[in-house]
């Protein structure tokens, strides 16, 4: 899947021919411009609503499917910030309680210290009217905001591991960057080619050279990318002379943005996490000849027939692809 060709939203039941129609659980479906295919990925964790709707999505839920889709678009995502901003109100259609959000505190429902005294609001009591040190004055609620900031950010994390689970789910189970066997240490291409790097070069990069890259792109995408949210749904592989036609009306700015969300896209970083694995794993020779990479002893070890592997086998590949650019 590439940017702006598939999209990650809530999966709707209900149609014309079946209104009343609904699930017994929150499903998200990832579902594609280019393609017919579904995926329907269902939420583990427990319903927030008061009623316990199975299928009721809360705000959380609906802002960790859209973490999930801006992700896939390639876009840059502070996930923290997003789940942040829906602390609470993961209420379904019932009224809220009067007041605001706050839980019931601790020593109203008893599970408070016994032996704490919380002062009241008198003036001018000095340390004796409260039997204590006054060097511990406010000592309680400052345990307490402590507390209340652990919580917020225990939830704030267990809402990103969710993020994380589902981008997990998206890969099909495939192990991204995994532990290098033993042999020499080299950085897999996913960590050289980090948007840190790939990004500054693109800004500098010359027209011509991003007409370069959107050729590597797959055609559909290219024809998507010019027509906008609003395009219509292709059905079929489009014409050479469409996606020449598609290119040509793709401003600067445009063809820019596509391959910047490409190359932040989890799609980009997964294959190439991909293919370090294959090199790794003593693909080095096969996948060199079909890339046209020249390697060093078509990717043998000296004096054998072997694969080279490991962090041995990244580096050629690397040197090789070195060597190939310099040469043009």
């Amino acid at each position: 899947m590439i940017p702006a060709d598939g999209h990650f939203v809530p999966f709707e039941t209900r149609s014309p021919s079946e209104p009343t129609s609904k699930t017994n659980g929150r499903i998200f479906v990832l579902k594609f411009s280019s393609s017919s295919q579904r995926h329907l990925f269902w939420l583990q964790s427990k319903p927030q609503g008061r009623t316990g709707n199975p299928a009721w999505f809360s705000p959380r839920d609906l802002k960790i499917g859209e973490i999930i889709d801006k992700l896939l678009q390639g876009e840059e995502v502070d996930v923290n910030r997003e789940l942040a901003s829906v602390r609470g109100g993961n209420n379904d259609d019932e009224e809220p309680r009067a007041g605001d959000n706050d839980e019931t505190m601790e020593d109203v429902e008893g599970h408070g210290d016994p032996h704490s005294h919380h002062s009241g609001g008198n003036g001018g009591a000095g340390p004796d009217a409260t039997g204590g040190d006054f060097r511990k004055e406010g000592e309680d609620s400052r345990e307490g905001g402590a507390d209340g900031a652990r919580a917020a950010s225990s939830s704030n994390n267990a809402a990103a591991e969710a993020v994380r689970n589902l981008l997990e789910s998206l890969k099909g189970g495939q192990g991204g960057g995994g532990g290098q066997p033993q042999g020499k240490l080299y950085p897999l291409l996913n960590d050289l080619l980090g948007a840190s790097t790939t990004i500054p070069m693109l800004d500098s990069a010359s027209d011509e050279y991003v007409d370069s890259l959107l050729s590597y792109l797959p055609p559909t995408v290219l024809v998507l990318a010019q027509q906008g949210e609003n395009g219509d749904a292709i059905s079929s592989e489009p014409s050479g002379e469409s996606v020449a036609a598609a290119q040509q009306a793709m401003s600067s700015e445009q063809k820019r943005s596509l391959v910047k969300k490409v190359l932040r896209s989890p799609q980009f970083h997964q294959s190439l996490a991909s293919l370090s694995m294959a090199l790794r794993d003593g693909g080095l020779p096969s996948i060199a000849e079909a890339l046209g990479v020249p390697v060093e002893n078509g990717g043998l070890m000296r004096g054998g027939a072997v694969p080279l592997g490991g962090g041995e086998a990244i580096e050629a590949f690397v040197n090789g692809v070195k060597k190939s650019v310099q040469r043009k």
